[in-house]
């Protein structure tokens, strides 16, 4: 069991990606490698690539983004451009489990918060497609504030906006060193691996009853 000093927390801040909502740029990719599982993770990895990406997150025009890209890659082009004009479709939806937790923890009285790294002109989609973002007593976009995870200065962004205090406050990240970070600034970090993880650590910390 967690030690009974955990019940001091009275805040709970989620990531969003991987975390609530389920999105995967594979939903669209393999329409467009059909039957090609291998030649689509090397274009993931090698072109379309997580560090590519992180830029739109910290803010970076996709326009600019996309055309830096196809100039470097003039041979992939349609399959660059695919990374937004079909980026909806890499919504596949909310993740049930979490966002059940999500609804427990706002019953039960806890104040809610998100942290994402999501860039502003993707972000719209989402609010617009999922209620639950609505429980959340403030959002913080990483492409909005121009910097992103694991930056310290983004997590200070969102404790002084909403006048937080780091010590009451856990954070739920699918990412270890953006959870490391969030406790570099003096939160609770939990690592999120699927929905029954994060409930029973929750319940061991006492921030939910047991089902």
């Amino acid at each position: 069991m967690h030690p009974v000093t955990d019940h001091h927390l009275t805040t709970v801040v989620f990531d969003l990606g991987a975390v609530l909502i389920d999105w995967d740029p594979r939903y669209v990719y393999r329409d467009l490698f059909p039957g090609d599982e291998a030649g689509m993770e090397a274009f993931l990895a090698d072109v379309t690539s997580s560090t590519w990406n992180h830029q739109m997150d910290a803010g970076k025009p996709w326009a600019d983004a996309i055309a830096e890209l196809v100039a470097s890659h003039p041979e992939r082009r349609d399959l660059i451009e695919a990374y937004w004009s079909r980026w909806p479709d890499m919504l596949r939806g909310e993740i049930p489990g979490t966002v059940e937790v999500l609804r427990e923890l706002r019953e039960a009285g806890f104040t809610l918060y998100a942290l994402t790294n999501w860039s502003a002109e993707t972000f719209p989609v989402a609010r617009e497609r999922f209620a639950f973002l609505g429980w959340f007593g403030g959002i913080v976009v990483s492409g909005e504030e121009g910097l992103a995870k694991p930056d310290p200065a983004l997590y200070r962004i969102l404790l002084e906006r909403y006048a937080l205090d780091a010590s009451t406050a856990l954070f739920v990240d699918d990412r270890t060193e953006n959870v490391t970070a969030a406790e570099g600034v003096g939160m609770t970090g939990v690592v999120f691996r699927s929905p029954e993880a994060l409930r029973s650590d929750l319940v061991q910390r006492g921030l939910l009853a047991p089902a």
